[in-house]
């Protein structure tokens, strides 16, 4: 079919349009569609990731259930070093240090709590450290337990850390910065937390106490 003189004029135009753009014009293209498989790749990577771990977690909870204490370790340590980077190695260093420190073996308990406090993302690295300086506690190494717990936390742990700070400065018969340690911990801890009568009370045995004020506000709630 003929093109009529309108048609010419307008192919004329896109033909030289392209001869000026159109080497630019592929290369966008180019770029943009690597760019859409690189993500799309990308996504199909983190779901198979997510998928393995979830298996990987699975089995490590079965050995948990069997207290199986060499298979638990392994799995812990197979999801660190191939799934390091997802939440499931976070919790399976938490449930593996927990599972040596059923099992007595603190060596193990704190090297699993240590890589979460280095590697988990800052509610894990916060609930590691203040489970680390447990430990420290148990084996009375204070100071250490003391630097493991110093540093900023994400608000919601500040409580815990605190009243954690005030447990071993007691022990290390520190009663005056124990008080400091558990007044914070008490001003941290919000109202609804059974855990803050607790505070109090181990704040008041060491001869400490909360605002007469806020006495009346905790009776009051």
């Amino acid at each position: 079919m003929a093109y009529d003189h309108e048609e010419q004029e307008q192919l004329a135009t896109l033909k030289a349009w392209w001869q000026r753009h159109g080497n630019l014009t592929s290369w966008v293209l180019i770029v943009a569609l690597a760019g859409y498989s690189g993500w799309a790749g990308w996504q199909y990577y983190q779901r198979n990731q997510a998928a393995q771990a979830g298996q990987l977690y699975e089995e490590l909870q079965g050995a948990i259930a069997a207290k199986d204490a060499a298979k638990i370790q392994r799995a812990a340590g197979d999801m660190q070093s191939r799934f390091g980077g997802t939440a499931y190695a976070q919790m399976s260093g938490l449930a593996a240090a927990k599972a040596a420190f059923d099992a007595k073996d603190l060596k193990t308990a704190k090297a699993q709590l240590q890589w979460v406090a280095e590697h988990g993302s800052e509610e894990y690295k916060a609930i590691a450290k203040l489970r680390l300086a447990g430990v420290l506690l148990d084996e009375k190494a204070y100071d250490e337990a003391l630097k493991v717990l110093s540093g900023d936390t994400v608000a919601q742990f500040a409580g815990a850390v605190a009243d954690r700070k005030g447990d071993v400065l007691v022990a290390q018969n520190k009663l005056a910065d124990a008080r400091t340690a558990y007044l914070a911990a008490w001003n941290a801890t919000s109202k609804d937390n059974p855990g803050r009568q607790l505070i109090q009370v181990k704040l008041e045995a060491i001869g400490g106490s909360v605002p007469e004020e806020k006495k009346a506000e905790a009776a009051a709630a």
